[in-house]
C-alpha cells in the first residue's frame, strides 16, 4: 500500500491565465507541462518544457528518464538563465510538480506570478497541449533506440519548431 500526500487547497493558485491565450508581448506570459515519450525497447522519457503564448516559441525545456523534482525544478532554471522572471506570468496544470513547495517557492524567489489551471481541464492549458500533440506527430521519437538519441531528435525538433516551422496562427511565420 502507497501513501500519498493529500493536496492542500493551499498549494493550488488562481488561473489567471483565464484561456487568455491572445498575448501580445514576448516573454511575460508563458504556459508549462510535462509529457512521456516512449522510445528504444518501451523505455520511457519525460519532456517538461516552457512555452512563450506570444510568440509560440518553446522558451525552455528539460529532458529526463525520471519525472522527479529536479525535471521541473531545471526547466525553471534553464529559462531562469535566458531571461529575468520577475513578474512573468507561468501557467500550468494542478499537477503534483507544480503543486510541490520547493516549486512554488523557486517561482515565488524568482518573483513569477503563478497561475494553474481549474482540475480536470486540460483547455485551459491549451498552448502547451497543441505543442506537445505537433511534436509527437511530426517527430519520429518511438525510433530511436538510445536515450542519447531520443535527447538529440527532441533538440533538434525544438530547434526546427522555434526557427523554421511555419504555424497558420502566426501568418505562417515560425516562433522565432
Amino acid at each position: 500500500l502507497h501513501s500519498f500526500p493529500t493536496r492542500r487547497s493551499s498549494d493550488l493558485c488562481e488561473n489567471i491565465l483565464n484561456r487568455n491565450f491572445k498575448q501580445t508581448e514576448p516573454l511575460k506570459t508563458l504556459c508549462t507541462d510535462i509529457t512521456y515519450l516512449y522510445y528504444g525497447r518501451c523505455e520511457k522519457a519525460y519532456l517538461s518544457a516552457i512555452k512563450d503564448i506570444a510568440t509560440g516559441e518553446i522558451t525552455a525545456y528539460k529532458i529526463s528518464k525520471n519525472i522527479t523534482m529536479p525535471l521541473v525544478l531545471e526547466t525553471i532554471n534553464n529559462l531562469k538563465n535566458k531571461i529575468s522572471l520577475n513578474n512573468v506570468l507561468i501557467h500550468s496544470d494542478q499537477g503534483f510538480h507544480y503543486t510541490n513547495p520547493e516549486y512554488i517557492k523557486l517561482l515565488k524567489d524568482n518573483k513569477v506570478i503563478q497561475s494553474m489551471s481549474r482540475k480536470g481541464n486540460c483547455i485551459d492549458n491549451a498552448p502547451m497541449e497543441s505543442f506537445f500533440g505537433h511534436l509527437k506527430d511530426e517527430l519520429n521519437y518511438k525510433e530511436c533506440k538510445t536515450f542519447e538519441e531520443l535527447i538529440e531528435k527532441l533538440d533538434d525538433y525544438i530547434y526546427y519548431y522555434n526557427n523554421e516551422r511555419y504555424q497558420w496562427s502566426r501568418n505562417k511565420m515560425a516562433p522565432v
